[in-house]
């Protein structure tokens, strides 16, 4: 029996689950993939749920490069705490409003090859030990790669499933 490395389970789950959102996405008519559907959370479309997805993966590449720098990355991002996460997701909301949903795929799409390509660039060691790079503190790279990839798509995909659910049930919308 072969056994898959965690290194080889990370990129097949990331990719298994990055596809899954995509397709979920075509699911719905392209004419009405943009529409916003009415309701109290933060991400109203699918843009929103791509656009959030797309700067954790900014970020992550951010920590990445600054801690295989040498440095210590300020995380989650400058002027924020994880005790703030909420007001750096709104944050991430706002700054993404004009983007078209057909720049967001485009845009995720690229930054889900980048992530991936990190992930590629180490061995499953390197991936596995805590401590293994001084500035993943008492963690792992794993954590940081699944946190951002894999895990996160699963959450993307149940906001998307609502979405989808909503237009496809032609609920009221916003214009």
């Amino acid at each position: 029996m072969i056994t898959i490395s965690e290194k080889e389970m990370l990129l097949q789950n990331s990719d298994k689950n990055f596809n899954a959102l995509l397709e979920l996405i075509e699911s719905v008519p392209s004419r009405k993939r943009s529409i916003t559907i009415e309701i109290e959370e933060r991400d109203k479309n699918f843009r929103d749920v791509l656009m959030h997805l797309y700067e954790w993966h900014a970020m992550l590449e951010r920590w990445y490069r600054e801690g295989m720098d040498g440095d210590i990355p300020s995380m989650p991002a400058p002027g924020y705490k994880w005790s703030t996460i909420k007001l750096l997701n709104m944050q991430i909301w706002e700054n993404y409003q004009d983007i078209t949903l057909n720049m967001a795929i485009k845009k995720l799409k690229l930054s889900h090859e980048r992530v991936m390509d990190l992930i590629k660039s180490h061995s499953n060691e390197e991936i596995m030990t805590k401590q293994y790079y001084k500035w993943t503190k008492t963690s792992n790279l794993y954590s940081y790669f699944a946190a951002n990839t894999y895990q996160h798509y699963l959450w993307a995909i149940k906001k998307c499933e609502v979405i989808a659910n909503s237009i496809k049930q032609e609920t009221p919308i916003m214009k």
